[in-house]
């Protein structure tokens, strides 16, 4: 069952709590519906973690729970798909947004030099600063869309076949 595989792989609600940068959070935390594990919060957890991973701020993790508590989602989930723009990942996702908002507004790319001088970033970011920020809202929204639709409808899909299967299992068990 799905919620097996994300119970297995979720750290214990108390870990989270605890979090020095979720502390703000206080009582909050304390929501219920903040760690049940069903499609409707598994599927906003990941609408919810993927919007803020594209979210060109630091700490995205506070972003995400802040979310997750106004939705009343899965936090774990939600905080921890923030990672997925992690040091390593964060040029080329963030230089594809740039891209996609260059695209959107019909303007050339820029031509970054490497490395950079502090000249050039000063008058680059003048230029890049409105395509960057529309790419990231396009890659937040869609990646959101897609996340939340995906898990759902994987999620729907899983179950329908476990009762195929038990009606089947109950079908030839009595036949026998």
């Amino acid at each position: 069952m799905p919620r097996k595989f994300f119970k297995r792989h979720m750290p214990d609600h108390r870990q989270i709590r605890e979090h020095k940068q979720l502390q703000m959070f206080g009582a909050l935390l304390h929501e219920p519906n903040l760690w049940h594990l069903n499609r409707r919060s598994a599927a906003g957890a990941f609408a919810v973690g993927l919007f803020s991973a594209f979210v060109p701020i630091p700490l995205q993790m506070i972003l995400a729970a802040a979310m997750a508590i106004l939705f009343r989602v899965n936090l774990p989930i939600s905080v921890a798909l923030v990672w997925i723009t992690n040091p390593l990942t964060m040029a080329p996702i963030y230089y594809f947004a740039y891209k996609v908002g260059a695209w959107v507004l019909h303007q050339p790319p820029q031509v970054f030099l490497f490395p950079p001088s502090f000249d050039q970033m000063l008058t680059g970011l003048n230029a890049v600063w409105l395509p960057f920020l529309l790419g990231c809202f396009i890659l937040s929204s869609v990646s959101a869309i897609v996340g939340y639709f995906t898990v759902s409808g994987l999620w729907r899909l899983y179950i329908v076949r476990q009762w195929k299967r038990k009606k089947q299992h109950e079908k030839s068990s009595r036949n026998r």
